[in-house]
């Protein structure tokens, strides 16, 4: 089974318009959902960026509900190597990145532009008033 899948792989990428893939990044973060500067993420789809470096490009964590959250790099999925792919919220409404065009949901997943790879998504688990964002 293993030889199997390991020889069908080459084949997905040889339609030539591959994207590469956005980089690997350590991740081992904690937010506190009572900080002020977290005051965005008391709403549903409320977002904010991480202070600090985590992650490649940084980290945007968005509220889906009171129980769950989401936490994104922000490198744009397309040509994720260029210095300006770089992923910015746009306040309940949508993430986007303005040098490609390319447009996400919540959820990470392409919805414009010229990206067709999700946002690379950290694992969160949320315990009390403490999220912590892992990889």
């Amino acid at each position: 089974m293993l030889l199997s899948l390991a020889l069908t792989l080459p084949a997905c990428n040889s339609g030539g318009n591959a994207q590469p893939q956005i980089p690997l990044a350590a991740v081992s973060e904690v937010l506190f959902l009572t900080d002020q500067q977290n005051s965005a993420l008391r709403f549903d789809n409320g977002a904010v960026y991480l202070r600090g470096k985590p992650g490649v490009r940084g980290i945007i964590v968005i509220r889906q509900n009171a129980s769950s959250y989401l936490a994104f790099d922000r490198n744009c999925s397309y040509q994720s190597q260029d210095t300006c792919a770089r992923v910015f919220i746009e306040p309940f409404v949508r993430i986007y990145d303005p040098c490609c065009q390319s447009q996400f949901s919540f959820q990470g997943q392409p919805q414009g532009g010229p990206a067709t790879l999700p946002l690379r998504r950290y694992t969160t688990a949320l315990s009390g008033n403490t999220l912590t964002i892992t990889n």
